[in-house]
Formats: structure tokens, sequence, C-alpha cells
């Protein structure tokens, strides 16, 4: 996947805020990405985040 930093991805599953969209923070082993929607910040593997990314939104593309 070609995930950088400041893209937003649209996951396939929504936040418990209702949100579905998260940019992203950091990359490396673990992703950190802050929900749209609230602000929440998290940190998760790479390999969960990857698997849920339903599309990725460049930040030019916006």
């Amino acid at each position: 996947m070609d995930v950088k930093v400041g893209d937003t991805l649209l996951m396939k599953k929504k936040h418990p805020c209702g949100a579905d969209k998260f940019s992203v923070l950091r990359i490396g082993m673990d992703f950190k990405i802050r929900c749209v929607g609230c602000g929440h910040e998290i940190m998760a593997p790479r390999v969960k985040i990857e698997k849920n990314i339903k599309k990725i939104i460049s930040v030019g593309e916006e």
C-alpha cells in the first residue's frame, strides 16, 4: 500500500463516534491515525490498518 503522512483513509469500519475517515500522522511498524470526527488518536499495527482500508484519499486529491 502506498500510504503517506497527511493522507486521509476511508476505513471499512466506523469509529464509535460515527466517522469513517482517519488522517495519517505517522507511518512505521505501527500507524498513528487521527479520527476526523472526534480527533481521537490511535496507534495500531500496520497489518491491521492496511487490512481495514477501503480507500486512500491523497493530500492533493481532496
